[in-house]
């Protein structure tokens, strides 16, 4: 297995519009909210064409409640999940949000302020969420390992459903 690492920019900190891109200024993913709540995460081709072990649904979408309240997702066009299931925590003290991908396999988002990790069941961070720093032309950078890449839609997506939570203030 390749023990390479992938870095997206990106560009926006609001968790509702934003997008990502590589570091060749390539669009990787695209965040966008329409105004019935619905929010559209597509990942764009030319980006994944460079990368032949992505996999999974190219497009999620997150329906949210009444006043952007915690609603449901979907993967492409599978079952729907509900927000809190994609979110769910094991101990009501801890800040870990847990997600099952659709591969079967159980991730663990580690939440701070500026800093968000993934990791897979054996404790190894498979992707990073940073802040940038002032002088950064992008608001946040995510590090992606090879590992990361099969399910990397659903990253982006519990990522940015895990910010959109911070912003919100949800428990």
């Amino acid at each position: 297995m390749s023990s390479s690492t992938y870095s997206l920019l990106q560009f926006s900190a609001d968790p509702w519009n934003a997008r990502f891109e590589d570091l060749e200024s390539r669009l990787a993913f695209t965040v966008d909210e329409n105004p019935n709540l619905i929010m559209k995460i597509a990942r764009e081709a030319p980006w994944a064409q460079q990368h032949p072990d992505i996999m999974g649904p190219s497009n999620s979408y997150l329906y949210f409640g009444p006043n952007r309240t915690p609603g449901h997702l979907i993967y492409g066009n599978s079952t729907y999940h509900t927000m809190a299931q994609a979110r769910h925590k094991k101990k009501e003290s801890s800040t870990s949000r847990y997600f099952w991908a659709q591969n079967g396999k159980e991730y663990k988002w580690r939440v701070a302020p500026q800093r968000l990790e993934c990791v897979d069941s054996k404790g190894n961070v498979i992707a990073l969420w940073e802040t940038s720093q002032l002088a950064d032309p992008f608001a946040a950078k995510l590090t992606i390992k090879h590992a990361a890449l099969p399910i990397i839609t659903e990253i982006v997506t519990t990522l940015t459903l895990n910010r959109i939570a911070q912003v919100s203030n949800w428990q």
